[in-house]
Formats: C-alpha cells, sequence, structure tokens
C-alpha cells in the first residue's frame, strides 16, 4: 500500500476571487481510526461555484474545508473520487463517489451513517453545515448513473436540483398568486433549468432576461413564453402580478425590476449569483424585500413528506429528461469543455468571475 502522495490544492482569496494559487505538499495516506482517504478524479466549474465563493462568509461555504489560511479558501465543487484509503467498515478501496470537494487532489473525511446509498462526512467543522453538501453517494447505488454521463452530471446534477427544488417551492406555494415570472440571468443553466422544470402552464407567462449578446442562446431553449435583453425591460408591461426570479444578483438590475412592475411586483426570489460576485444583499428600493431561496430547506421538506427515495427519484427522472433535451437536439444546447490540471481550474475559474464564459460551454476538470 502506498503510505505517501503529494497532495495539491488549489486556493482563492476570499477577498479578490480571481486571485488563486497552487500548492503542494506531502501527507500520509495511512487513515486514522474512522477515517476515509478518498482521490478526487474530475470536478465541474460553473457560475454555480462564482456563488459558492461569493457567498463563503455568508453562507458559510468556506467551512466545508478549511485551509488553515484566515485569507485563503477552497472554492467547493462536485465531482467524482475514489477511495484510495478507508478505515471504515463497508467502505472499500476503489470505490467511486459522487459528492462535494474542494478543488484538490485528495479529501480525508470521517465516513458515518454508512449505507447502501452511502455516507455523511461527520468531521468536526462540518457538522452545523447543511447535510446535503455532507452525503457522499456510491456510484454502485445510483441507478441514475452511468459512466457515460458522469460530465453531465456533475455540471447539471447541482444546478439542476436548485432548478427542480425551485419549480417545486414556487409551485407549491401557487407562485404566490403571480402569473407572470421574470428570470434574470435567463442564460443560466440553473434558470432555463427551473423554466423547463415548470412546465407549460396556461395561465402563467414565463418572461427571460438576458444579455443582447445570448439572446440567439435563450431563444434556442424554446422554455419562456417573452424574451427580452436587459436594455428592453420596460417593454414588458405592468399590467398583471408579477414574482421575479433573480440568477444574477445584479442589484441595479433588481432595483430596476422592482421599480419598473411596482405595485403589481408580489414576491421577489433570490436564487443566485450569475452575475454578481459580492456579498448576498436582502435590499430592494421599492416593493419586497427579496427572499433568498436555500434548496437544502425544500429538500428537507420533502424529505418529511416524500420519504429520501421519494426525492431522489423526483430529481433523478427530472435529470434525465434534462439532459436528453440539453443533447439530443439537432443543435446540442451544451459543449462540454474537458480540461486537465489546476492551472485550468484557476483559468476556468478566472473566466466564469469576469463573465467570459459562453453559456453553452459546460466545464470540467480532470484532477
Amino acid at each position: 500500500m502506498q503510505i505517501s502522495s503529494t497532495v495539491t490544492r488549489l486556493i482563492t482569496r476570499k477577498n479578490a476571487l480571481d486571485q488563486g494559487r497552487i500548492e503542494q505538499v506531502s501527507c500520509s495516506l495511512i487513515p486514522a481510526a474512522g477515517e476515509v482517504i478518498l482521490k478526487i478524479d474530475r470536478c465541474a466549474l460553473t457560475t454555480n461555484n462564482i456563488t459558492y465563493a461569493a457567498y463563503g462568509n455568508s453562507m458559510n461555504y468556506w467551512s466545508f474545508f478549511p485551509t488553515g489560511l484566515a485569507e485563503w479558501g477552497h472554492v467547493p465543487a462536485w465531482g467524482f473520487a475514489e477511495v484510495v484509503a478507508s478505515d471504515v467498515p463497508g467502505i472499500k478501496v476503489g470505490e467511486r463517489f459522487y459528492g462535494y470537494f474542494p478543488i484538490a487532489s485528495h479529501l480525508w473525511v470521517r465516513a458515518e451513517r454508512v449505507t447502501e446509498r452511502g455516507f455523511y462526512d461527520g468531521a468536526e467543522h462540518r457538522l452545523g453545515l447543511a447535510s446535503a453538501y455532507n452525503q457522499y453517494t456510491r456510484c454502485s447505488w445510483d441507478s441514475y448513473y452511468s459512466p457515460d454521463t458522469e460530465n453531465l452530471q456533475i455540471l447539471l446534477k447541482p444546478l439542476f436540483l436548485t432548478s427542480s427544488m425551485l419549480a417545486d417551492f414556487l409551485q407549491d406555494k401557487q407562485f404566490f398568486g403571480a402569473t407572470r415570472l421574470v428570470f434574470s440571468s435567463a442564460s443560466s443553466k440553473t434558470a432555463y433549468g427551473t423554466a423547463v422544470c415548470l412546465g407549460n402552464h396556461p395561465a402563467l407567462e414565463r418572461v427571460a432576461l438576458t444579455s443582447a449578446g445570448n439572446k440567439a442562446f435563450v431563444e434556442s431553449l424554446d422554455c419562456y413564453e417573452r424574451l427580452v435583453s436587459y436594455e428592453e425591460l420596460e417593454s414588458v408591461k405592468s399590467d398583471r402580478p408579477t414574482l421575479y426570479v433573480d440568477f444574477s444578483g445584479d442589484l441595479a438590475l433588481r432595483d430596476r425590476v422592482h421599480q419598473h412592475f411596482a405595485g403589481q411586483l408580489i414576491y421577489s426570489c433570490f436564487a443566485g449569483s450569475a452575475q454578481a460576485t459580492h456579498e448576498a444583499r436582502l435590499t430592494a428600493i421599492v416593493g419586497p424585500q427579496p427572499v433568498f431561496f436555500f434548496a437544502p430547506i425544500q429538500i428537507r421538506k420533502r424529505n418529511a413528506e416524500w420519504g429520501p427515495e421519494g426525492v431522489s427519484e423526483h430529481i433523478g427522472a427530472g435529470l434525465l429528461q434534462f439532459y436528453q433535451k440539453l443533447t439530443t437536439t439537432e443543435k446540442p444546447l451544451l459543449e462540454v469543455v474537458e480540461s486537465q490540471g489546476y492551472e485550468a481550474a484557476q483559468d476556468v475559474f478566472s473566466r466564469l468571475f469576469h463573465g467570459r464564459a459562453k453559456p453553452i460551454e459546460g466545464h470540467v476538470i480532470r484532477l
């Protein structure tokens, strides 16, 4: 058995997200009692990771993988890893898991609540964090897993989980009485995933707000009833109860939306940060104050009502349909871009941070 290895990690400056550095250190690969060591194979980088970093302090995302450095953090990413050492009964060397990882070569976890499905990391620093992020799923258990769709899974499943649960939340609340939903950053995968999950409601209009440059792409998605650029926002009449679903985090745009729809805006849902890279601000100039949507809360509600298996089936079945929508059309709506190594990860993260990644691209990093 290999007893030591060089561990590599990419860390990010918390107050300057386009600054990162790659570090290497030699570590023992002999697990402590109750410990599992995972070697990370690949991870996805999307605007979701920018949200994790931007809200790293307020939403505790920096706390999942401490670096030991006050000013530097691990940006979490979804990916696949293999067990290289285990001191936990029921978890074997060579098993493959899907879950939440740092952009690093290895992760040490304290595997607890071990079942056929997988395990939870019971490390002390993660005990107070959202349990949905602490779960690691065995690929051998997951009926929706396929080696051929690993890249799609890590690119789309975390985003689609938010899309699916947000759509479920809005339907559960009967759209708060709204008959129009306005989506900002409508080209983002989480936004149009939500629109797809909502399906067609005869009395509901889904309005896509996007940049002029992304209009053609958003039109090709065929999941919004109306499409306008940010410059054209005021062309949408304020004539019916409206709900704003904010995927951009752009405060100036939020104020424009709130002012334009004024008395007709009945709910403002803050769902993500595809464009903003500062800490979340749940304020608006007029109208209802924005409410942050946090998918694990809706998952917890549905776990109690449907059971965890029911929730997994709901998300898994929807995810397969979403894969098909994006990949089986004449002109695919997602182009997987696979890169190798930590320098590539640093470059992709910088491009995402500065808004230079194309909406059709989905970036996977092989580590």
